[in-house]
């Protein structure tokens, strides 16, 4: 039986998850393509990384083609909310007013940002309701 997916995929998984929701279903060479935009990085190692994180279930894989085509198993949403989840749970205490306050200070919100949140939090006050 495979490894369950451990919620917090490292920093290299977290990069081939980027492209694969930005790029849709995509092959190792694909992948491999996008992220050497950004870093060097072999077709050996984007595929060795695939496969744990196959093991891993974080992706799932199709291999009906002759060049195997990789998807996320979750979508961002579902596993950026779980890496916060879990950030808040261990090193905040659970508490999310700390952690707006630590990413504020760690990048300031442009005035069109701050009206964004504004906005959400107005939103899920409404949900509350």
């Amino acid at each position: 039986m495979a490894p369950r997916s451990s919620g917090r995929p490292t920093d290299t998984e977290l990069e081939i998850l980027k492209v694969l929701w930005e790029q849709g279903p995509s092959t190792v060479g694909a992948v491999r393509e996008v992220m050497a935009r950004i870093r060097p990085i072999g077709y050996t190692t984007v595929q060795k990384m695939l496969q744990i994180m196959t093991e891993k279930r974080l992706v799932s894989v199709d291999r009906s083609h002759r060049a195997h085509v990789f998807r996320p198993r979750e979508s961002r949403s579902v596993v950026l909310g779980r890496m916060v989840s879990d950030l808040v749970r261990r090193a905040l205490d659970g508490s999310t007013p700390e952690l707006l306050m630590h990413a504020l200070e760690a990048r300031p919100a442009k005035p069109e940002e701050l009206e964004e949140m504004r906005r959400l939090i107005e939103e899920l006050e409404r949900r509350q309701e």
